[in-house]
């Protein structure tokens, strides 16, 4: 099923649809990109965090249109518009999966044009883990993240991450994780309307997705050399909810020709929502353009999600 539109910010046109995930898991899609007439230049695809959605990136979506790229956007299973139990998932690799389809769309939408992967919290810890398979990377052109959820549980008791996988074993389901108040971002407004927003999920962390957030860091840190992807790593030097050293670890194990971690002073985990949110997306911009070809051609309907 797909639904098709035109947003009034940069004369974007949206084409919304589905696609069936990891045990018939209806995932809600878009596509986003400019109504212009012109081809985009290369393909955005945007991979949101936990418990919120993709609607939470608007501002993001339409600059990286008015760059001439299309954006390729899922709402995560249990997240946003797709179906399944909210803000839970029985193995963290199921995201992983979903995002694999959502690539493959995009390509087959349009087969010569370079993908670049844009993360943000456990959207970066997926897309980290995408590419991290062995035939993926050959097929990206480069990985961005924001507050990758690299490194968490820091103030987590060893014997409370145990307690947590038993929990997870056998009540998946269980909240336990209490959500903290402040750490989104030091305007006050984005907590309210994240709290105010009927497709976010205000409650609990549940057993099995907080063990397999974890779990999923752990065995992507040792393997962080195997990534040779044009990198940036970006992170707000005052996230409490993930640790800015996992980035910093990120871009120093990377054996990546081409990486860049860049510290935002202040900012807290939702960079893309801080006051200096111009300057993080621009950031974003800048190096997409530096790495991709300026021309852009006519074209008609190609790309439809």
């Amino acid at each position: 099923m797909e639904r098709d539109g035109v947003t009034s910010m940069t004369q974007m046109r949206h084409k919304r649809g589905e696609l069936m995930g990891h045990g018939g898991v209806r995932l809600s899609i878009a596509e986003w990109r400019a109504e212009d007439g012109l081809a985009p230049k290369a393909l955005v695809i945007l991979v949101h965090g936990y418990a919120e959605h993709v609607g939470r990136y608007a501002h993001v979506l339409e600059e990286l249109v008015a760059r001439g790229y299309a954006v390729f956007t899922l709402d995560h299973r249990g997240h946003g518009e797709s179906a399944g139990r909210r803000a839970s998932v029985a193995r963290f690799d199921h995201f992983v999966d979903d995002l694999h389809l959502l690539v493959h769309r995009a390509r087959e939408a349009y087969p010569p044009l370079p993908v670049f992967l844009l993360g943000h919290s456990m959207g970066g810890l997926i897309a980290i883990r995408y590419a991290l398979r062995s035939d993926h990377q050959a097929d990206l052109s480069g990985l961005i993240v924001s507050g990758a959820a690299l490194q968490v549980g820091d103030d987590v008791s060893s014997l409370l991450k145990r307690l947590g996988a038993v929990l997870a074993a056998v009540a998946p389901n269980l909240p336990i994780v209490p959500r903290r108040s402040g750490i989104l971002s030091v305007d006050p407004e984005v907590e309210r309307r994240f709290k105010a927003d009927p497709l976010c999920y205000n409650g609990r962390t549940r057993a099995r997705l907080a063990h397999e957030i974890l779990r999923a860091g752990v065995e992507a840190r040792p393997r962080l050399d195997q990534l040779t992807l044009p990198l940036l790593a970006m992170h707000g030097t005052d996230d409490t909810l993930t640790n800015p050293a996992g980035s910093r670890l990120l871009v120093e194990r990377a054996c990546s020709a081409d990486k860049t971690l860049k510290l935002w002073p202040g900012h807290r985990h939702e960079i893309f929502n801080e006051p200096g949110r111009a300057a993080v997306i621009a950031c974003v911009t800048d190096w997409l353009d530096a790495r991709v070809p300026r021309t852009r051609a006519a074209t008609g309907n190609a790309g439809a999600a």
